[in-house]
């Protein structure tokens, strides 16, 4: 079995750049905590709500208001916007590995494909940076999110 070159840092730029990606600006807290913070050789992120341009393009529930497939889209754009708060604080050439992501999908009742939302989030990081990009990962079924958000995704990476 042949082990995959990794990416470099500076590599993730011109991946999300081959992806048609841009990182968007850092979503502004809506309380007292930052986007992002480092503690030794790590970045945690705060939840990541999918906000573009200022505004959740879906609120409500996954499994009822919001179609598992727009969770999935939702979590890749809190994907994003955790990469858009890392970039801000050290910048993606530093990442050398995501180490852990969790994810909460507000879930109508019955609802129990929360791993396959989450997917969204980790097929992003996959994408980005190769196996680097592989993770641990925790997929939560809550009843209600921030702003009636369907999805909020946190990482945590591991920077040089």
């Amino acid at each position: 079995m042949t082990v995959p070159t990794p990416v470099s840092g500076d590599d993730a730029y011109a991946k999300l750049a081959e992806l048609g990606l841009t990182l968007p600006s850092v979503v502004p807290p809506l309380a007292s905590y930052v986007p992002a913070v480092q503690s030794g050789n790590y970045v945690y992120t705060s939840g990541q709500i999918p906000m573009v341009d200022g505004k959740l393009p879906y609120t409500g529930k996954v499994g009822g208001d919001v179609t598992a497939e727009q969770g999935v889209e939702m979590a890749r754009i809190c994907a994003l916007n955790a990469l858009a708060a890392i970039d801000a604080l050290v910048g993606l050439g530093r990442v050398i590995k995501i180490v852990k992501v969790t994810g909460f999908v507000a879930s109508a009742e019955g609802f129990t494909g929360q791993p396959g939302v989450i997917n969204g989030a980790s097929q992003l990081l996959g994408d980005v940076f190769g196996e680097r990009g592989r993770h641990a990962r925790s997929a939560v079924g809550v009843s209600e999110l921030p702003l009636g958000a369907p999805v909020e995704v946190e990482v945590m990476a591991e920077i040089a």
